[in-house]
């Protein structure tokens, strides 16, 4: 218990950061947040009142998109009132909004918690290029370091969370949902995105060996799991697969830094 409270904490030292808290208390300030346990009526309405503000600044930034005209009066005179009226006639307290109204609030703050998001992973490759041109890091070590630790912090934080409560069926699920996601619509919308760039009905790619090393770890892993829970353990997954995992990850770092670095010419 100790040992994963110590692993808990750890995951959540990002939280205590001072130069995080501007950031953080910007999009509290405007993402939506009528869930129970986070639930606050006064920052529900805020966040909603304050929402075009971020829309039009990462509008203006991302896309070079000018919504600072009517676009924003007409934005701003639906969710001015709207936040007002939640000031007014949503519970406050400890008290939950009723579903038919907590439901959409939630998708829309859903929506501007993405646009954060995107933002944020903008600037975040801005700045692994610059250090991965300063330092002569490849870009593929940069993104299955720094970049992939980076990007499932927050997801390897919410899933021990998840475990340690009892959820582990839950954990182990959103372990594969996340990268399924991340794989199908990441991979589908980016190469949607840059198909309308190119204007290209055919994008050639190359299968480069730090990527079809990390489909052979895959697929060992899954294939592992699947052995090892259904067919050896009748459907439980032993508690010696979790030290499997992470030295099967460690492997497949050194391999693929090895592929990259030793055997330059192969990639």
């Amino acid at each position: 218990a100790s040992c994963a409270n110590f692993y808990e904490k750890l995951l959540h030292l990002h939280s205590i950061y001072p130069f995080s808290i501007p950031l953080h208390k910007s999009s509290q300030l405007t993402v939506s947040i009528p869930c129970e346990g986070s639930y606050c009526r006064a920052l529900v309405a805020l966040s909603l009142a304050l929402s075009p503000l971020w829309v039009g600044i990462y509008a203006w930034n991302n896309f070079d998109t000018n919504l600072w005209g009517w676009q924003m009066g007409v934005f701003v005179a639906v969710t001015l009132p709207l936040g007002l009226m939640i000031l007014r006639y949503a519970p406050g307290g400890e008290g939950t909004m009723a579903t038919f109204l907590a439901v959409p609030i939630a998708l829309y703050g859903f929506v501007i918690a993405a646009t954060w998001i995107d933002a944020i992973a903008d600037k975040l490759v801005a700045l692994l290029e610059f250090l991965g041109v300063t330092l002569r890091i490849p870009n593929s070590i940069m993104g299955l370091t720094i970049l992939a630790w980076g990007n499932s912090m927050a997801d390897l934080s919410a899933n021990v969370t998840m475990a340690r409560k009892g959820l582990a069926n839950m954990a182990i699920t959103a372990c594969f949902a996340g990268p399924l996601f991340n794989i199908l619509i990441g991979l589908g919308a980016g190469f949607g995105l840059l198909r309308g760039i190119k204007q290209q009905e055919i994008l050639y790619v190359s299968l480069t060996p730090d990527i079809s090393t990390g489909f052979v770890f895959c697929f060992a892993n899954c294939i592992f799991i699947l052995f090892s829970g259904l067919a050896v353990n009748k459907g439980v997954i032993p508690a010696g697969y979790g030290n499997m995992a992470i030295g099967m990850y460690a492997v497949y770092v050194l391999t693929s830094l090895v592929l990259n670095y030793a055997l330059p010419e192969s990639s």
